[in-house]
Protein backbone atom coordinates (compact mmCIF):
# COMPACT_ATOMS: atom_id res chain seq x y z
CA UNK A 1 0.00 0.00 0.00
CA UNK A 2 2.90 2.38 0.97
CA UNK A 3 4.50 1.18 -2.17
CA UNK A 4 1.21 2.46 -4.16
CA UNK A 5 1.33 5.47 -1.82
CA UNK A 6 4.90 6.29 -2.82
CA UNK A 7 4.92 6.17 -5.88
CA UNK A 8 1.55 7.87 -6.59
CA UNK A 9 3.33 10.82 -4.51
CA UNK A 10 6.59 10.40 -6.40
CA UNK A 11 4.37 10.37 -9.60
CA UNK A 12 1.84 13.51 -8.49
CA UNK A 13 5.39 15.57 -7.44
CA UNK A 14 6.94 15.06 -10.51
CA UNK A 15 4.24 16.58 -12.86
CA UNK A 16 3.35 18.92 -10.91
CA UNK A 17 6.48 20.73 -12.82
CA UNK A 18 8.37 23.48 -10.36
CA UNK A 19 5.18 25.70 -9.89
CA UNK A 20 5.20 27.26 -6.02
CA UNK A 21 4.02 25.77 -4.15
CA UNK A 22 0.75 26.23 -2.19
CA UNK A 23 0.90 27.53 1.36
CA UNK A 24 -0.89 24.57 3.54
CA UNK A 25 -4.21 25.32 4.75
CA UNK A 26 -4.77 25.03 8.77
CA UNK A 27 -7.02 21.59 9.01
CA UNK A 28 -9.77 21.10 10.90
CA UNK A 29 -9.17 19.02 13.87
CA UNK A 30 -11.13 16.05 11.36
CA UNK A 31 -9.29 16.77 8.65
CA UNK A 32 -5.90 16.35 11.08
CA UNK A 33 -7.05 12.94 11.76
CA UNK A 34 -8.18 11.78 8.82
CA UNK A 35 -4.96 12.96 7.21
CA UNK A 36 -3.00 11.26 10.11
CA UNK A 37 -4.81 8.50 10.22
CA UNK A 38 -4.87 7.88 6.17
CA UNK A 39 -1.03 8.12 6.37
CA UNK A 40 -0.85 5.67 9.62
CA UNK A 41 -2.70 3.00 7.22
CA UNK A 42 -0.48 3.30 4.70
CA UNK A 43 2.26 2.71 6.89
CA UNK A 44 1.13 -0.32 8.47
CA UNK A 45 -0.39 -1.38 5.02
CA UNK A 46 3.05 -1.65 3.55
CA UNK A 47 4.88 -3.45 6.59
CA UNK A 48 2.01 -6.11 6.51
CA UNK A 49 2.52 -6.91 2.64
CA UNK A 50 6.28 -6.89 3.75
CA UNK A 51 5.44 -9.45 6.11
CA UNK A 52 6.50 -7.10 9.31
CA UNK A 53 5.01 -9.38 12.67
CA UNK A 54 4.28 -6.03 14.53
CA UNK A 55 2.31 -4.45 11.65
CA UNK A 56 0.29 -7.93 10.95
CA UNK A 57 -0.92 -7.72 14.36
CA UNK A 58 -3.44 -4.81 13.41
CA UNK A 59 -6.17 -6.05 11.73
CA UNK A 60 -5.60 -6.30 7.80
CA UNK A 61 -5.19 -2.88 5.99
CA UNK A 62 -4.96 -3.58 2.39
CA UNK A 63 -8.49 -3.06 1.31
CA UNK A 64 -10.09 -0.86 4.05
CA UNK A 65 -7.02 1.28 4.64
CA UNK A 66 -6.78 2.18 0.98
CA UNK A 67 -10.16 3.24 0.44
CA UNK A 68 -9.84 5.54 3.85
CA UNK A 69 -6.84 7.01 1.94
CA UNK A 70 -8.41 7.85 -0.48
CA UNK A 71 -11.33 9.35 0.94
CA UNK A 72 -9.81 11.34 3.10
CA UNK A 73 -7.42 12.33 -0.02
CA UNK A 74 -10.67 13.45 -1.92
CA UNK A 75 -12.03 14.75 0.74
CA UNK A 76 -9.08 17.26 1.86
CA UNK A 77 -9.15 18.37 -1.78
CA UNK A 78 -12.48 19.00 -1.79
CA UNK A 79 -12.48 20.89 1.60
CA UNK A 80 -9.38 22.28 1.31
CA UNK A 81 -8.94 23.75 -2.41
CA UNK A 82 -5.74 21.82 -2.44
CA UNK A 83 -4.72 20.00 -5.85
CA UNK A 84 -3.48 16.61 -5.38
CA UNK A 85 0.28 17.37 -5.43
CA UNK A 86 -0.69 19.74 -2.72
CA UNK A 87 -2.79 16.79 -0.39
CA UNK A 88 0.10 14.26 -1.82
CA UNK A 89 2.66 16.52 0.10
CA UNK A 90 0.73 16.56 3.62
CA UNK A 91 0.21 13.28 2.98
CA UNK A 92 3.72 12.45 2.62
CA UNK A 93 5.03 14.41 5.41
CA UNK A 94 2.95 13.27 7.75
CA UNK A 95 3.82 9.61 6.83
CA UNK A 96 7.34 10.74 6.84
CA UNK A 97 6.73 12.47 10.59
CA UNK A 98 4.89 8.92 11.71
CA UNK A 99 8.24 6.54 10.04
CA UNK A 100 10.43 8.35 12.20
CA UNK A 101 9.36 9.88 15.31
CA UNK A 102 9.81 6.82 18.27
CA UNK A 103 6.09 5.49 18.70
CA UNK A 104 4.29 7.71 17.01
CA UNK A 105 3.00 5.39 14.83
CA UNK A 106 2.04 2.85 17.58
CA UNK A 107 0.22 5.87 19.40
CA UNK A 108 -1.41 7.07 16.17
CA UNK A 109 -3.26 3.32 15.57
CA UNK A 110 -5.58 2.70 18.15
CA UNK A 111 -7.67 5.98 17.61
CA UNK A 112 -7.06 5.69 13.74
CA UNK A 113 -8.84 2.34 14.33
CA UNK A 114 -11.76 3.24 16.34
CA UNK A 115 -12.02 5.87 13.03
CA UNK A 116 -12.06 3.33 10.75
CA UNK A 117 -14.46 1.55 12.09
CA UNK A 118 -16.97 4.35 12.69
CA UNK A 119 -16.01 5.28 9.13
CA UNK A 120 -18.66 2.22 7.75
CA UNK A 121 -15.74 0.96 5.43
Amino acid sequence: MTALLSATLLLALQSAGAPAPTPTPALSLEQQSGLRCAAAFALVAQAQAAGDTEALEYPALGERGREFFVRTAARLIDETGLDRVGVARMLSAEAARLAQEEGALDRAMPPCLMLLEASGL
